[in-house]
């Protein structure tokens, strides 16, 4: 099979490597900033919405939150332990309905692949 070439205009494609690229720090609305980021290309969306890669520093705890729209992620790499004790590892999928409410810790630092549909709700 063969491609046909086409020229693709500047600006309608972003690349970025993951483990080299500059993450921007997460912030909530209140200020308040924990030592996370966010890799993500679509800047139209508020930061952490819609898909984007998160990166999680060892010993984080995030606040507690409840969903606003469906979330779903991928753990690349690390390990995420949940309110409720589940671990997740390096390969699990997870998806939450819109409506959940929890939060995370991860003791050794940990990098997903999110796609959220809206902004979260701080519980705190």
């Amino acid at each position: 099979m063969t491609l046909e070439m086409k020229p693709m205009a500047a600006g309608d494609r972003r690349i970025a490597n993951i483990h080299t690229a500059k993450f921007e720090e997460f912030v909530y609305p209140d200020g308040l900033a924990l030592g996370d980021a966010i890799l993500q290309h679509d800047t139209d969306l508020p930061l952490g919405t819609g898909f984007h890669v998160y990166r999680m520093p060892a010993g984080m705890t995030t606040r507690s939150h409840r969903h606003m729209g469906h979330e779903q992620f991928l753990i690349l790499e690390g390990e995420l332990i949940e309110s409720d004790g589940t671990v997740f590892r390096a390969g699990d999928l997870v998806f939450y309905r819109d409506g959940t409410e929890h939060n995370s810790y991860t003791p050794n630092g940990c990098l997903l692949a999110v796609h959220i549909v809206g902004p979260e709700t701080p519980l705190e």
